[in-house]
């Protein structure tokens, strides 16, 4: 969702670049909170949220992935539902690949840090350097700062156990519901995302937890089915207009 928030924004310098890595760092901060707290509550040892945010560094995956687990199912289907989620950073990484420069290790961290937010920053610059200075301040500023939460969320939750009494059990699912309704544009989209959900929810009962979710990919078969097609525009007969008459001009001499 920050991804369309953040390329409605003008371009800016970098003073304004600054400020708005940081409002956006205190966003997902809140969300990280969320995330460490609620998987220690649900019975994950402190190590895990901890572990994830350091080494996989991806909101969306993590969420998906301790969802899955929190719902009873294996570690494969959460390692499939977090690699779902991670195909997208794919185009992410030719779109920013001119900021990352061109030596090893410089790719490795930019690839590491490339998300939503920062991908996002860089693409609205128009310049080289500021688009350099853009994706790694935004990257580098949310791999602190959603670590940080983590570890501040992992301590909130061995202290409150129950935080579905704060509304922390809801965080998953309305992120999950944030991230996918910015693409719901057109009608085949909702379509297939209606299709998946119904899907999902109807093999709940009868999949062991965590496989319902990824049944859902059975929405992709709207993408590529013909129907509906679009309508054929009409021929229309055009229209036989009267010509103008016009007064003649002076003879050529």
């Amino acid at each position: 969702m920050q991804l369309f928030m953040i390329l409605n924004m003008n371009p800016a310098d970098r003073t304004t670049i600054v400020r708005d890595v940081v409002l956006v760092c205190l966003a997902d901060a809140i969300v990280g909170v969320s995330f460490g707290a609620t998987a220690v509550a649900g019975g994950l040892p402190p190590w895990v949220p901890v572990a994830m945010s350091l080494l996989v560094f991806a909101g969306g995956s993590q969420l998906a992935a301790t969802s899955v687990v929190l719902a009873g199912g294996s570690p494969a289907a959460a390692v499939a539902a977090g690699v779902l989620l991670n195909t997208r950073l794919v185009p992410y990484g030719f779109a920013v690949a001119d900021v990352t420069g061109n030596r090893w290790y410089t790719r490795f961290l930019g690839a590491h840090v490339t998300t939503d937010e920062s991908v996002a920053f860089a693409l609205r610059q128009a310049h080289t350097d500021t688009r350099k200075f853009a994706f790694w301040a935004c990257g580098i500023s949310l791999f602190v700062s959603w670590n940080a939460a983590t570890i501040v969320g992992t301590v909130v939750g061995t202290m409150v156990r129950n935080t579905g009494s704060f509304g922390l059990d809801a965080t998953f699912p309305a992120v999950m519901l944030a991230l996918a309704l910015p693409v719901l544009a057109d009608g085949r989209t909702r379509a297939a995302a209606g299709t998946g959900a119904v899907t999902a929810v109807a093999l709940t009962p009868v999949l062991p937890a965590g496989l319902p979710v990824l049944t859902a990919l059975a929405g992709l078969a709207w993408l590529r089915s013909p129907w509906p097609r679009s309508p054929r525009p009409r021929w229309r007969r055009p229209r036989w207009r009267r010509p103008r008459w016009r007064r003649p001009g002076p003879p050529c001499r």
